[in-house]
């Protein structure tokens, strides 16, 4: 309420409103409302005019007893708007029924501000929040391009780690046998490449035995397409197939320098992938060799304290990337298997090697599941007819989506603590920024950024005593001791402020007080 408003001025709906109050969403506090009456009769609310002389009840003696029965037994009451008010002289000062009410009822007492002053405090609340989330922004945008900048080593850096989660069970496990180190990470490298060798030689008679029947069967699906053409209802002669094939000519031709620029486009990105596969297998046996000696370094570089936090942040993250691996294998086992019993029931030849192609694609978003069925689809189409090719690609896309839509978001989700609508979100926006490697990198990615924000909600919990550092699940010793070491700064920093809240009503009631004890002075010097 205004400090000018005057008394016989009308009061609208929001003028007995406290602004801050109001913006806080409670209800309207009128100022010159008095505190309800008390129960006991020997202590009443804050009321009435100070001024005026202090009465004694009717039915009350003059040593003090009360002729009045049990249920008239308390404060004189009138009906008048002056009379409902108990008079300030009637308080025992000292009295800790009056003390508590007090206590209970300071914080309904709205403190009289400018409103000018109250505005302006949200504003520059408001201000404050839009320059942190403009600088927010502003740090993101430069941090975007210093990644596109530092991407080619960036990139192999993220591959190898993604590696290392998988191999790192078999190298702790050859380490428990007394193996040296680089020995048990060479054994691991090598083994890892020869179970993938080991399942296309598995398949590799198969598949050559039958190629040179779908090599057959691919030359006579070209004849039966001449054929077709040659016949109704298109009766195309054959000068008008060799004039359509002396167009396309000409038109490759005419494009022969885009299509050569295209194709050492295409070399180089080879090159450039063969380059980073090297690179990848470096460090992931030096990741594997060294790689617990790496956080002992960071700890020795950013301190103890600091350090443990980055020890239970980045274990966290270390094994949601072992979910996200483990997770994709299993969705990418799944779509493997059902698209190769569907081969094998339609009779489609090479049914193991398309389902071996389909899994290692799997690891591929999006191109890769594309290219895994259109070369099913292909390949039923030239060795059996178009009617199995329709209905190995409706297995396929079922399978895919089921898989994209309800498998690989869910598990994903349960593996990495991250709900489906987020990693949705991040492939798209990984594929939008950074294409087919961005889809792929999107979801761990977005995962470690969730571990890190939940590690920091874990710890604002703590500040707050929203719980207990034995009820938050750390991934390593340092975390626990860092969480009980934040809830006990916690517990001591409660201590303190409760301390300054205790002091800070006590020095409330002693100002409330003076003015009625000065009072009650007054009244016996009258007396």
């Amino acid at each position: 309420m205004s400090p000018n408003k005057r008394d016989d001025e009308p009061r609208s709906e929001h003028n007995g409103r406290d602004f801050a109050d109001f913006l806080a969403g409670s209800e309207r506090l009128d100022p010159e409302a008095t505190l309800p009456l008390p129960e006991s009769p020997d202590s009443t609310a804050l009321g009435g005019d100070p001024s005026e002389p202090p009465t004694v009840p009717t039915g009350v003696d003059g040593d003090g007893s009360d002729d009045r029965s049990d249920a008239e037994h308390s404060l004189p009451v009138d009906d008048s708007a002056e009379g409902k008010a108990v008079k300030a002289h009637d308080l025992d000062p000292d009295d800790e029924s009056l003390q508590k009410e007090l206590r209970e009822n300071e914080g309904l007492r709205p403190e009289v501000r400018d409103r000018a002053e109250v505005i302006g405090t949200s504003v520059r609340w408001f201000a404050g929040w839009c320059l942190r989330f403009l600088i927010m922004v502003a740090a993101g945008y430069v941090l975007f391009n210093v990644i596109g900048k530092l991407w080619a080593g960036i990139l192999p850096i993220l591959l190898s780690l993604i590696v290392c989660t998988v191999l790192w069970p078999v190298v702790s496990t050859l380490r428990k046998f007394h193996i040296p180190n680089a020995l048990a990470v060479l054994l691991t490298i090598v083994g890892f490449f020869a179970v993938i060798g080991g399942v296309f030689w598995m398949i590799a008679p198969s598949a050559v035995s039958q190629t040179s029947d779908l090599v057959d069967k691919a030359n006579h699906g070209l004849t039966t397409i001449q054929d077709w053409i040659s016949g109704p209802p298109l009766n195309l002669e054959a000068t008008q197939l060799n004039d359509a094939l002396d167009k396309g000519t000409a038109w490759l031709q005419e494009r022969s320098g885009t299509i050569a620029t295209q194709v050492a486009a295409g070399a180089s990105a080879t090159l450039s992938a063969l380059v980073t596969l090297l690179i990848v297998l470096v460090l992931t046996f030096f990741f594997l060799k060294d790689g617990e000696h790496f956080l002992p370094m960071v700890r020795r570089v950013t301190g103890r304290r600091v350090g443990w936090h980055l020890t239970e942040v980045l274990t966290r993250m270390w094994n949601t990337l072992g979910g996200f691996i483990r997770t994709q294998a299993l969705v990418s086992f799944i779509d493997a298997f059902f698209i190769g019993i569907g081969l094998v029931i339609l009779g489609v030849p090479l049914a193991g090697f398309l389902a071996v192609i389909t899994f290692f694609a799997g690891f591929i978003p999006m191109i890769g599941a594309f290219t895994a069925g259109a070369l099913s689809v292909l390949v039923a189409l030239v060795a059996n007819d178009f009617t199995t090719a329709v209905i190995v690609l409706v297995i396929i896309i079922a399978v895919q989506q089921l898989e994209g839509n309800i498998l690989q978001p869910v598990l994903q989700s349960r593996a990495m603590n991250v709900h489906p609508v987020i990693i949705l979100l991040a492939i798209t926006i990984g594929s939008t920024l950074f294409s087919i490697i961005g889809a792929f990198l999107a979801v761990p990615v977005a995962a470690m950024v969730m571990v890190a924000f939940r590690y920091m909600g874990d710890l604002t919990d703590l500040a707050t005593g929203e719980k207990t550092s034995s009820e938050i699940k750390f991934s390593t010793t340092a975390g626990a001791l860092t969480g009980a070491q934040s809830e006990e700064a916690a517990k001591r920093h409660f201590a303190k402020s409760e301390q300054k809240r205790s002091m800070a009503e006590k020095l409330n009631i002693t100002s409330l007080l003076n003015p009625l004890r000065g009072n009650d002075k007054s009244a016996k010097n009258e007396k």
